[in-house]
């Protein structure tokens, strides 16, 4: 984290500054504040949680002194450089009265706070379809990600109406608008998005505010739905072979102090796939309508944590052993369900894997990890009975689910990939000789 900006407004009185936390992050969200107002605080004690883009991090207070007054509710959306909150030194600075007669702020004020459900306020209400214009040139708060989607798309970010906290252009205000014609003639009613509905609560409803990882989450996957045309295809593996095999490897595992699941060897079968159907390790670049073929091969796997579904990431899993990816799977998914993952850990795939088997689904059709191109769906191994050889035997079997772009792979491609991850599944002696 960079230098600190602590700003004496007053004698006594100093306001704290969200710093820049790097990596081009423009702003956090407030996720959970760690003192109150009055709180005595020493320096380096943790105060608040912010969430970017990248992770979730804790910020220190930079002095010793009392909490005199937080700028943020928690779920609101903080900009780099403004006040996070006003700290008191030794005399504990201004009394409250007296603050709230006198702003602290005299300059570079914080957005004005706003209420969690302004998120849900449909831009055409207040602002025409064809942009805004903000005052004083006053930059568009928007994340790095929507700030690059904005780019990919040719749009001005600054023309775009933002639905979020405090005017926060979120993608799909930026994906609505490079939808609309901007010379276009629009009636102020319409909206090139659906417009939110209210919900009515009734006696005994509860209401948790979307915020944190879940609103990140529920970006992520919004973008990804109404960006990249998927398609699903669905096939079954017999892992009776590789059942057996894992079973006799687990002693061996013991003593290396692993703990070995199915992942690294679907993680083998993906990699050797890859390798002949290089266009699923990929990316469409859409300002340059070009696809961008990974060298390398990043696997990302879905991880269950008490805040929501993350993707940690196995980095340069092709020149990795199974046992390696088995070490760096249980290490990183450990890392990611504690919150103690680096945010270079939680970005950055080039291929994701869910796998949902030990959890008994059966079927699965799953979101692309955008900008990625596929995403393979993993699912319960169950004994059932099928044809072999004439006979009707019980074998271990398991449906796959995979999602792909259908603007850069076609459903040909598609089958014949996952094709080869079964293959080398079901002959995992085959998929051993492979590295």
């Amino acid at each position: 984290m960079s230098q600190v900006t602590l700003v004496e407004t007053r004698p006594g009185e100093f306001e704290f500054r969200l710093p820049d936390i790097g990596e081009g992050v423009v702003e956090g969200e407030v996720v959970r504040w760690l003192v109150a107002d009055g709180d005595a605080v020493v320096e380096d004690q943790p105060v608040v949680e912010i969430m970017t883009d990248k992770a979730t991090v804790e910020i220190p207070s930079p002095k010793t002194g009392q909490v005199l007054k937080r700028f943020w509710q928690e779920g609101q959306i903080c900009p780099v450089g403004q006040a996070l909150l006003l700290i008191g030194g030794a005399q504990g600075g201004v009394a409250s009265s007296e603050r709230a007669e006198s702003p602290v702020v005299a300059s570079a004020a914080p957005v004005p706070a706003a209420p969690i459900m302004a998120m849900a306020m449909p831009a055409a209400a207040t602002q025409p379809t064809g942009g805004v214009t903000r005052a004083d040139g006053a930059r568009a708060l928007a994340a790095p990600a929507t700030r690059q989607l904005a780019r990919e798309l040719g749009v001005d970010i600054q023309s775009v109406p933002g639905t979020g906290p405090h005017g926060r252009v979120t993608k799909a205000d930026v994906s609505a608008f490079s939808a609309t014609p901007v010379a276009a003639a629009v009636p102020a009613t319409a909206s090139p998005k659906a417009a939110a509905v209210a919900i009515a609560s009734q006696a005994g409803d509860e209401r948790r505010p979307l915020r944190g990882l879940r609103r990140k989450i529920a970006e992520k996957m919004t973008q990804s739905a109404f960006t990249a045309p998927h398609v699903t295809t669905f096939d079954e593996v017999d892992m009776t072979a590789l059942v057996a095999l894992r079973a006799r490897m687990k002693g061996q595992a013991e003593a290396r102090g692993l703990k070995l699941s199915y992942m690294p060897f679907i993680m083998k079968a993906v990699l050797a796939a890859l390798r002949r159907f290089p266009v699923f390790n990929a990316s469409l670049d859409e300002t340059t309508q070009e696809i961008v073929i990974k060298k390398d091969v990043h696997l990302g796997f879905a991880a269950a944590t008490d805040n929501g579904l993350m993707v940690p990431v196995v980095r340069h899993a092709g020149s990795k052993s199974v046992w390696t990816l088995a070490q760096e799977i249980g290490a990183i998914a450990e890392r990611t369900r504690q919150g103690k993952a680096a945010a270079e850990e939680l970005s950055g795939s080039s291929f994701t894997i869910s796998n949902v088997g030990s959890l008994g689904g059966l079927f699965a059709t799953p979101i692309i990890n955008y900008p990625e191109v596929a995403i393979l769906g993993v699912n319960q191994i169950k004994k059932r009975p099928v044809e072999r050889d004439g006979a009707i035997v019980l074998r271990d079997m398991m449906y796959l689910g995979l999602s792909f772009d259908h603007r850069v792979a076609d459903g040909a491609e598609a089958v014949q990939f996952l094709n080869a991850i079964i293959k080398y599944l079901e002959d995992p002696e085959a998929l051993l000789m492979e590295f």
